[in-house]
């Protein structure tokens, strides 16, 4: 399997989701990427799995998968 994106720590600050990606620490407003972790309570928000090639996470409380290529596009728009 082809790694596409090494998810180094996960956490939520405030209202936002902070990533480290490949070695960069990136935050993502949740009002911007997900109304579901938006409103999730902290357990439902730290309970995730990372897809085994990186490619994305899922929140299987809430039911939501964020695809990490997307949220790194959304820092360029």
């Amino acid at each position: 399997m082809i790694s596409t994106h090494n998810i180094e720590q996960i956490q939520f600050k405030q209202k936002s989701l902070i990533l480290k990606i490949d070695g960069k620490e990136l935050s993502f407003p949740l009002s911007q990427i997900s109304s579901k972790l938006l409103n999730a309570d902290e357990v439902q928000r730290n309970i995730f799995k990372i897809s085994p090639s990186g490619y994305g996470i899922h929140w299987p409380l809430i039911d939501e998968d964020l695809s990490v290529d997307s949220l790194l596009k959304s820092l360029e728009e």
